[in-house]
């Protein structure tokens, strides 16, 4: 498939040759020109980049700008993925179908960010965070064209809703009269993805037009996509008997190996040498599928005349995803035996025998063949959709040539709920051998048994869940616009303001496991046994040579008709320790002035604003009461107001050279999650519990930034920023140990690793409870480097060749600002998010012709669930990566344009590391990997037009 991939590529590279010449030779088709002016008329993306750099260049705050090419035609398929090449930005791909999901904002956690849709705020979630309460916005809920333009504000604005120390994302989506005649725009797809190997439609239809003052715009798009993955887990770490033994709490895993069966042979190691050697905390493969179906519907109605213009807009959305996961391989997590009497390979006598082993001695890795270990056979099926709507009605009134008032009122919901069963069985007492060998992606592992024999199976577990979220946001703004002459010959633009926002999250958790499980031990093992089916039910699965290609398993229809998820996840399963309701009622009120003028004979452009805001906090929950300590329900409030101040400053030095300068203060929320929820156990396998804190107050950022920006030429910039962040009341957690039993919670709340035979949890087990206060104090700082350029001075035909690039760098920094410390108590200095990361687009567009490449890439970081040292001496760092995408397209008139998309055509492996700090061992970055998954390439051929 890679070489066939790269014949069709290098086909389509070289087919696109001679269209370049045929474009040459048709001038008046590729340039079409203004009689009047004879100036150079430019489509495309080229256009929408020009477009981009004069709304940048005449803002006066720092702010990006992404513009459609055309109406409905937004430049990528994914509006995160078109922010990736704004400086600052780093993109996150949802692990499940592999699109651009969410972003990072100069170096700051996603939810530190906000974004509205048409000024008002949104909230939406989707895939594998639903239920995870976050402040995050996932973008890929949205088909792209929906939306006419993005602006993106990494300064604040008086005007500017607050909660984002990141930045403001600003939607907006299109109306009649941004072009005001009719369009009818269509858009037709096939993609073909080289892992899944099957083909997905996509397609987009909008209408617009215009009628005197009225105008109607309807679009609608639907795409299918589906995502196969699959490569090698060790489910979160690596450890050592000596390590495990040392730190059996707080470590990844805690393990010891047998020493005492008459099997064992340490050849000619000794038990220190092999005590101290690195095991996986569990050993398999994974694999999955997602089939994603999204459609969505955007509408505007328009009424403009004169002094008046009044819009309605209305966006829906349904994105649907059905993914189904495998895995196969050792546990190796936990094994001790301390009663050889009890069955091989359970608990009690599950500690794995070294037989005939080997350390790698740059990885310090344990290899080699093992007795008495322990094969887990798992499946999970899960169903989520998002569904979100919105309303507005926005007006605008000149009262005069000096003075505007305008307002809107909106609402929007969105509906997020995700349903899963996972049925898993053991082999036990085996003998097993496994080797990376140079492919830690695909390693090997084989036994004596047979993995297709379903009698060989036993240990049959399983588990379900249930979880809503639902994000509602009403919102009513009032502004007035008034133009004046100010002081020393400026003049000047005032604005002033009044917003309500009342916006609210509910998540309703159930947990169905106890019932569930009771049902599986009422169909008993034979049973259990006979519904297995021994060809694997995902296809086209990428394993490696070495590694099993068959074993019994459980199919979709199987799990989801005898454990259905909705039958034993009912409302008498809701978890109240889990679940609550959290609505903030903001109201706001803003002043600001832009002042333009001339400064020693050069244009000075200033805006000097504040904004007040008061917040209201009303949270409904759950809360343990009585000497029983059940849940029962709990209301609580709370609130705070803040004054923010902002100043911004663009100077042009020269015709082509601007200074800017911006200073304010910006708030970001506290999670809701730690805000409203009661007791929670993040993680089954750590006794690990927080505790929500109602009083958290929002983190104070103030933020100071400084650019050079120089227009060299028409489509031309160079720019250079530097930008500080002083951040204050960060979230901190504060830890104190308590019993299980005195938490409330069910047994299920921890995993197997922690519960008996009986499935029940010891009550006097010891456990770690966090709750969280303001307190923190850090900063963050970093630089951005920008260029971008239309080649238009080389001789033809290269004069259509562009380029576009970008660079960040953020200095190490972790959003609790907690140092990572080894056991020794050594300080190691990591960063929670990458340390650079940079974007890089080559393009060609003349005539019919555009080709367009773009390498997105980031660096290491730290992984966000485990921020710090658990004992095992271990950091856990999530690899840089980087994806190139491309795409291909010939106009033949503005009716058909043909079209191929390449996407992550490098490939790319995302996988998480290991890093041993006392540096013994190297990096482990290509040996201790976690979580090492492909995606495959997709490549999508269509045609797009208009009439």
């Amino acid at each position: 498939m890679k070489s066939h991939l790269l014949v069709t590529t290098m086909l389509a590279m070289s087919l696109a040759a001679p269209a370049v010449a045929l474009a040459q030779a048709a001038p008046a088709a590729q340039q079409p020109s203004q009689a009047n002016t004879g100036e150079v008329v430019v489509t495309g993306f080229r256009s929408s980049l020009q477009k981009s750099l004069n709304l940048k260049k005449q803002a006066v705050a720092v702010r990006d700008s992404i513009v459609a090419e055309d109406i409905g035609k937004f430049p990528e398929a994914n509006i995160a993925e078109s922010l990736q090449r704004v400086p600052g930005v780093i993109m996150t791909r949802d692990e499940t179908s592999a699109e651009g999901q969410r972003i990072s904002i100069r170096g700051l956690p996603s939810d530190f960010s906000v974004t509205t849709l048409n000024g008002a705020p949104v909230h939406t979630t989707s895939s594998a965070n639903i239920g995870a309460s976050t402040r995050d916005f996932n973008y890929d809920v949205f088909p792209s064209e929906l939306f006419g333009r993005v602006d993106f504000y990494k300064t604040p604005l008086a005007e500017l809703t607050e909660g984002g120390i990141g930045g403001v994302v600003d939607l907006q989506s299109p109306r009649p009269f941004d072009n005001p005649r009719r369009t009818l725009r269509y858009a037709l797809s096939d993609s073909y993805n080289t892992m899944s190997k099957h083909n997905d439609p996509d397609a987009f239809l909008l209408y617009s037009n215009t009628w005197g003052d009225w105008g109607f715009l309807i679009g609608a798009a639907h795409s299918e996509s589906i995502n196969t993955r699959s490569g090698f887990e060790a489910t979160g770490g690596y450890n050592s008997s000596f390590r495990g033994s040392q730190n059996p709490v707080k470590g990844n895993f805690a393990v010891t190996l047998d020493y005492d069966d008459p099997r064992a042979n340490l050849g000619s190691y000794t038990k220190a040498q092999i005590d101290n050697a690195l095991l996986p905390r569990i050993y398999r493969f994974y694999g999955s599928q997602n089939d994603r179906t999204r459609d969505g519907i955007v509408s505007s109605i328009q009424y403009k005349h004169d002094t008046i213009n009044i819009s309605l807009d209305a966006l829906t959305s349904d994105l649907k995803n059905r993914r189904d996961e495998i895995y196969f391989g050792l546990f190796v997590r936990n094994g001790k035996t301390t009663n050889r009497a009890a069955p091989a390979g359970q608990t009690g006598h599950n500690g794995m025998v070294p037989v005939n082993v080997h350390i790698d001695p740059d990885s310090n890795l344990l290899t080699g063949t093992f007795a008495n270990t322990t094969y887990n056979d798992g499946t999970t099926y899960t169903n989520d959709e998002t569904k979100f709507n919105y309303l507005a009605l926005s007006g605008t009134w000149d009262v005069s040539d000096t003075f505007k008032l305008s307002g809107q009122v909106s609402g929007s919901d969105s509906v997020a709920f995700t349903y899963n069963s996972g049925l898993s069985a053991q082999i036990f007492g085996v003998d097993s051998t496994f080797d990376y060998g140079s492919d830690h992606v695909y390693p090997s592992l084989s036994s004596p048994v047979s993995y297709t024999d379903r009698t060989n199976y036993a240990g049959f577990g399983i588990s379900t869940g249930w979880a809503k979220e639902v994000d509602k946001e009403r919102q009513a703004r009032f502004v007035a616009d008034w133009d004046y002459h100010a002081p020393f010959g400026f003049e000047g633009h005032l604005k002033a303001g009044l917003s309500y926002v009342d916006t609210s999250k509910g998540i309703n958790k159930r947990n169905g496991t106890s019932g569930a499980t009771t049902h599986l031990n009422a169909l008993g093992a034979t049973a259990l046994q006979n519904a297995m089916v021994t060809t694997l039910p995902l296809d086209n699965l990428d394993m490696g040579s070495g590694w099993p290609h068959a074993w019994a398993t459980y199919s979709r229809s199987y799990v989801m008709s005898e454990f259905d998820p909705l039958t034993y996840n009912t409302a008498a399963t809701f978890t109240p320790a889990q679940s609550f309701t959290a609505e903030e009622q903001i109201t706001t009120a803003f002043i600001q002035s832009d002042f333009t003028g001339q400064l020693f004979s050069r244009p000075l452009r200033l805006n000097a604003g504040v904004r007040f805001s008061d917040t209201k906090t009303l949270i409904d929950n759950y809360k343990q009461q009585g000497a029983a300590l059940t849940y029962g329900p709990n209301h609580e409030t709370g609130g705070y107001n803040n004054a923010l101040p902002s100043v911004s400053a663009a100077y042009d030095l020269t015709d082509k050279l601007t200074w800017r300068a911006s200073w304010g203060k910006t708030i970001t929320r506290a999670s809701l999650s730690i805000i409203a929820a009661q007791t929670v156990i993040p993680n089954p396998f750590d006794n690990t519990a927080t505790s929500g804190n109602p009083d958290l107050k929002p983190e104070l950022s103030s933020n100071f930034d400084t650019s050079l920006e120089w227009y060299f030429d028409k489509g031309g910039l160079l720019s250079a920023a530097v930008f500080k962040k002083d951040l204050t009341n960060a979230t901190v957690a504060n830890s104190r140990v308590v019993t299980f039993g005195s938490l409330g919670l069910p047994d299920t709340a921890l995993g197997a690793i922690f519960q008996d035979s009986a499935g029940h949890v010891d009550p006097n087990l010891a456990m770690t409870l966090k709750t969280y206060t303001n307190a923190a104090k850090q900063k963050l700082q970093g630089y951005e480097l920008a260029y971008e350029q239309s080649f238009r001075f080389l001789p033809a035909p290269f004069d259509g060749l562009g380029a576009l690039a970008s660079f960040t760098h953020i200095d190490p920094f972790t959003p609790t600002g907690t140092p990572w410390k080894s056991n020794a108590g050594q300080v190691i200095e990591v960063n929670a998010v990458p340390e650079y990361a940079y974007s890089l687009t080559a393009y060609y567009e003349k005539g019919p012709l555009g080709i367009r490449f773009s390498y997105n890439y980031k660096g290491k970081f730290i992984h966000p669930d485990t921020p710090l040292n658990l004992g095992d001496d271990m950091i856990r760092w999530r690899a840089g990566r980087g994806y190139l995408d491309g795409n291909i397209s010939y106009k033949i008139n503005d009716r058909l344009e043909f079209r191929v998309d390449a996407l992550n055509l490098s490939n790319t492996l995302g996988y998480d590391y290991f890093e041993d700090v006392t540096g013994q061992y190297g990096t482990g970055q290509k040996t201790r990997m976690d979580y090492a998954k492909y995606d495959g390439r997709t490549i999508k051929v269509g045609i797009r037009g208009k009439f």
